[in-house]
């Protein structure tokens, strides 16, 4: 069991490494959290900002093992293999657009009313 769970943290690190849209999912996850701390969300709040959060980056890390493993496969251009990647892509975009939606709809009110009292 502990080896299994020394191969999911090397994936992880490899992806943090590897993948610039990762670590850009991450600092986005940080944000999110950091805001959340600032504003004492709700824990239903923190729920959502949280269960959006690990979505994202699961599917960017299921998206990275795709790409790998099509890059096996073969690098050559081939459109089948485009439409797997794009698809895979398509599910980490669709997976943070609702997540940006979801922390608009958390935090705008929020930084708009704190703005309003600093006026």
């Amino acid at each position: 069991m502990k080896k299994v769970f020394l191969f999911a943290i090397s994936g992880i690190i490899h992806s943090f490494r590897s993948e610039l849209n990762f670590r850009i999912q991450v600092v986005a996850t940080l944000i999110a959290a950091t805001l959340g701390f600032i504003f004492n969300i709700s824990k239903t709040e923190w729920l959502v900002i949280i269960l959006c959060c690990m979505i994202v980056l699961a599917l960017e890390l299921l998206n990275t093992a795709v790409e790998k493993l099509c890059d096996m496969i073969s690098l050559e251009y081939h459109p089948v293999i485009k439409i797997v990647k794009d698809t895979a892509a398509g599910a980490v975009l669709v997976s943070a657009i609702g997540s940006a939606v979801a922390g608009a709809v958390i935090f705008l009110p929020l930084i708009i009313h704190q703005i309003k009292i600093l006026l």
